[in-house]
């Protein structure tokens, strides 16, 4: 009798874990989503199961990848729940908490997604529908074998004297970016009492596949820059120098791989970077000190240019934060 009630506890287990599995055979919302959002901005959208539950995370343009409230299938429909905190002033001069939730409904036509969302508006009563699209984010090959990528002639992006190759990624900006001795230097100037300047980022005219790029960059107390890869993937610079490891930190992928170790110099101090990007794996060697291994690519970083993880892109460098000085910017592409 025990053995028999043994067999039937295991044949409940058994048909328990294939049902989870077909259930995650069975939802193609699973993986990551290239998003094109409703302002033309680069998103990202990430569905996994975890824990029998479905989970998702958003990047909506600029910031982080964030968790949503919650992620559930209706049908056919993929229905994601967004949470907005905000503060707002009262007649009193009060500031309360202000929590809404926006509704994102997704739905399939092969690889390619629609999606609708729907929200309060913020001051007046209603809300605002938008439409947007996505498109399934492409396999993800193995990691390269690093010692067998060969690589072809210095480019020295460069050179020394003007901005002869680079523009602004927005034209319509304000440009604090300026050349003097070798040094590539962004000056952001915030006036007391004026409205402040939209600076820009910059971006080299020449785009780019897979490379090694080495340069060395000088962040001022509290800085904040980045140098971001095809114009998709950021390498977070910051002057994080002492604070704790941090997907946020210096040499970082911005919000998605952490650095391995605290290898950045204080602030004021020139540093090293040795990046290179191969088949959608990133290693970042910063001051001489690997702190990235062929780590793999989930998606696109807030603020990249377009969320295509396929198409070649330029170098940018993030000029609309804080001021920053880059030096010796050189790149080596790799040779197919």
């Amino acid at each position: 009798m025990l053995k028999h009630s043994i067999r039937i506890i295991f044949a409940l287990f058994a048909l328990t874990v294939a049902r989870g599995t077909a259930l995650g055979a069975d939802n193609p919302f699973l993986g990551g989503w290239e998003l094109k959002l409703p302002n033309g901005a680069a998103g990202w959208l990430g569905v996994e199961e975890a824990g029998g539950k479905l989970k998702a995370s958003l990047l909506w343009g600029g910031g982080s990848v964030m968790p949503l409230e919650s992620a559930k299938l209706n049908g056919t429909e993929l229905v994601l729940i967004r949470k907005h905190a905000a503060q707002r002033k009262g007649a009193n001069g009060k500031s309360t908490d202000l929590i809404t939730f926006e509704t994102i409904t997704a739905t399939l036509e092969g690889d390619a997604m629609k999606l609708t969302s729907v929200k309060p508006r913020d001051k007046e009563p209603g809300k605002d529908t938008v439409e947007f699209t996505g498109r399934r984010v492409p396999p993800i090959a193995a990691a390269p074998d690093m010692s067998r990528l060969k690589f072809g002639e210095p480019i020295v992006l460069l050179n020394g004297k003007d901005l002869a190759g680079w523009r602004l990624t927005d034209p319509h900006a304000d440009s604090g970016w300026s050349v003097k001795d070798g040094v590539l230097a962004n000056e952001v100037r915030k006036e007391e009492g004026k409205p402040g300047k939209h600076y820009g980022n910059l971006r080299t005219d020449r785009e780019f596949e897979d490379f090694n790029l080495t340069l060395q960059v000088r962040v001022p107390p509290k800085g904040n820059s980045g140098v971001y890869l095809r114009g998709v993937y950021e390498v977070q610079v910051v002057d994080s120098y002492g604070k704790p490891l941090d997907p946020h930190n210096m040499g970082a992928i911005y919000s998605r791989i952490t650095p391995s170790a605290s290898a950045e110099k204080p602030a004021g101090e020139w540093q090293t970077m040795d990046i290179t990007l191969a088949q959608r794996h990133v290693t970042v060697i910063l001051n001489g000190q690997k702190i990235i291994d062929n780590q793999p690519l989930a998606g696109c970083t807030g603020g990249a240019l377009w969320s295509d993880v396929s198409r070649p892109g330029p170098i940018y460098l993030q000029g609309d934060h804080t001021g920053i000085e880059y030096r010796n910017i050189v790149l080596k592409p790799v040779l197919k």
